[in-house]
């Protein structure tokens, strides 16, 4: 009935409304009312120092005791650790001697949204933020020392990838003063943002050793700079395994030993993600590994796989090769480097219609050559694939506002008899053939397809920095002359008045008053999501407009 369409919409209105009000509160600094967060684990950035801890020995098996911090940590004596700058066509990497770990990542193709004329900083190791990548070996004998991340190491290598070089390499060489000497060399391929990692493990000692490797990623807790309060993306560690696939990893989580993913697998990789961007450690499929997360220290955390390698002869050696991804989250890129890599690109529990629309867009971007044109042409394909339910949808309003009149006028008659006021209301839908939930049931259906479509624009890094035309520059940031949200919001004011207008006269003042509430989110929102909705709102009047003059209904 129509009562309870408006029930319907009032409900979404006060929840909208709720959320509205959380996120003001949020942006002005202040806690939310109604959904209170879990409280940031430290006000100021994490330092650096317990980054380079190194992992206690464990047991030689994949289900020994996971790396603690500050224990079997190799003395750095007098060494003094230095950055050693790396330079591809896509990356401008820095590796420190210290254990030849990586501690920035610069993403030479993408422009910082926050500073112009600055690339995207992905890692880093300063006051600000602590972002690594770190691997070594572990399971030694009480006593002995093994190469960590902890490890001074001497660096060879080229530092740039030369004109008509395709791979450059650079290596990292621990000292032989004990019983194993590793060799880290990385592969770096122009155009790519997958590393291989090379580790050689060479036994020098008298006696097998059975090593671990480890590799892990460390991170602050840190939302990163300039994300939006009016909507929200996964900022933390993942896991991929064969058995459970993706599983986000939350700081919060981690830091009340309440982590819950897979621990033990033989395939898949662990993850740091953010909004656009993340990186990854990617061990062979057909090596063990064992899974883990923790805390670090205040504000501080790690994921990372440990994994038990053959042993090693005496005065023989390993090697063992891992792969590092440092970059955007560009799904095709994604999936040819590892199957479920993609998954990184968070869609969310739509995930199974989120793909096939990215892949539609995708396909409709390389024929027009312009994403903001793409999003368009996407929504028209939509629209013409639901042309039918939408005809049902908008047939059903046109009626209603037909009969609405003769519905108004008994509603006065029998205002003071709401029984038979209903009974009455019942006897008009009936005689004149009109179904009140006709207008709600073809557009529900729809409302999956549209949520996969906003997380497909919200998630995807391939809107950061495209333009579509005139003053949109960046359909990944808002429009800055607030020229698509306006039109947003006088397109959904229009379709307002097209729809039938509620009897009652404060439900009807509401109803427009709901368009104006929704439309202010829009003006924080990607120009990208706003030019999604407008094209939506401009078709959907189109369709409305021609059913209702074919009704007769447009006065």
């Amino acid at each position: 009935m129509n009562d309870i369409r408006r029930t319907i919409l009032w409900v979404v209105f006060g929840f909208s409304l709720v959320m509205l009000w959380d996120q003001w509160q949020i942006s002005h600094g202040k806690k939310p009312t109604f959904f209170p967060q879990p409280a940031p684990t430290a006000a100021a950035p994490a330092p650096a120092s317990p980054a380079g801890e190194t992992p206690a020995a464990v047991a030689p098996t994949p289900t020994g005791s996971l790396p603690q911090v500050g224990e079997g940590a190799q003395p750095l004596a007098q060494a003094v650790a230095k950055r050693i700058d790396v330079e591809t066509d896509v990356l401008k990497l820095q590796f420190s001697t210290e254990g030849g770990s990586l501690v920035r990542a610069e993403l030479l193709k993408h422009k910082d949204a926050h500073r112009s004329g600055s690339n995207v900083v992905l890692m880093d190791d300063s006051k600000e933020r602590v972002y690594l990548a770190q691997s070594g070996l572990i399971g030694a004998a009480t006593g002995a020392a093994w190469p960590t991340h902890k490890t001074p190491m001497q660096f060879s290598g080229q530092t740039s990838l030369k004109e008509g070089d395709n791979e450059l390499q650079i290596t990292f060489e621990s000292a032989p003063t004990g019983d194993v000497k590793l060799i880290k060399t990385y592969v770096l391929k122009r155009g790519s943002y997958a590393v291989d990692v090379k580790h050689d493990i060479v036994n020098l000692s008298n006696a097998p050793i059975t090593p671990q490797l480890y590799v892990q990623l460390v991170r602050d807790g840190n939302k990163p700079e300039g994300e939006s309060s009016f909507y929200s993306t996964f900022t933390g560690p993942a896991v991929f395994t064969a058995a459970k696939k993706y599983q986000k990893v939350e700081f919060a989580d981690i830091e009340k030993n309440k982590a819950d993913f897979e621990k033990q697998s033989q395939q898949g990789y662990v993850a740091m993600v953010q909004h656009y961007f993340a990186s990854a450690w990617l061990l062979d499929d057909t090596q063990q590994r064992e899974l883990f997360a923790r805390k670090i220290d205040t504000n501080l955390y790690s994921v990372g796989m440990v994994a038990p390698l053959p042993a090693v002869a005496p005065s023989s050696r390993l090697m063992q090769t891992a792969r590092l991804f440092v970059g955007p989250q560009e799904e095709k890129t994604l999936e040819a480097i590892y199957p479920g890599l993609e998954l990184v690109k968070d869609y969310g529990w739509l995930t199974i219609l989120s793909k096939p629309l990215f892949w539609l867009l995708f396909e409709l971007n390389r024929v027009i050559g312009n994403w903001g044109w793409a999003i368009v042409a996407l929504v028209v394909v939509l629209k013409i694939a639901f042309y039918w339910l939408n005809s049902q949808a908008y047939k059903s309003m046109g009626k209603m506002k037909a009969i609405n009149p003769k519905i108004m006028e008994m509603r006065e008659r029998l205002k003071d008899n709401p029984q038979q006021m209903q009974m009455e209301m019942m006897r008009i839908y009936r005689e004149e053939k009109v179904n009140p939930l006709g207008g709600c049931l073809p557009i529900a259906v729809q409302i999956p397809f549209f949520i996969a479509l906003y997380w497909v624009l919200l998630s995807s890094v391939e809107m950061r920095n495209a333009p579509w035309v005139g003053w949109v520059h960046d359909l990944a940031a808002p429009d800055p002359w607030f020229i698509l949200p306006l039109l947003m919001t006088a397109t959904s004011m229009f379709q307002t008045w097209l729809n039938p207008t509620p009897p009652d006269p404060i439900q009807a003042k509401m109803m427009w008053f709901m368009p104006l509430a929704f439309s202010v989110m829009f003006f924080f929102f990607p120009a990208g999501l706003v030019l999604y909705w407008l094209s939506n709102n401009i078709l959907s009047i189109a369709q409305q407009w021609m059913i209702n003059k074919q009704l007769g209904v447009m006065n």
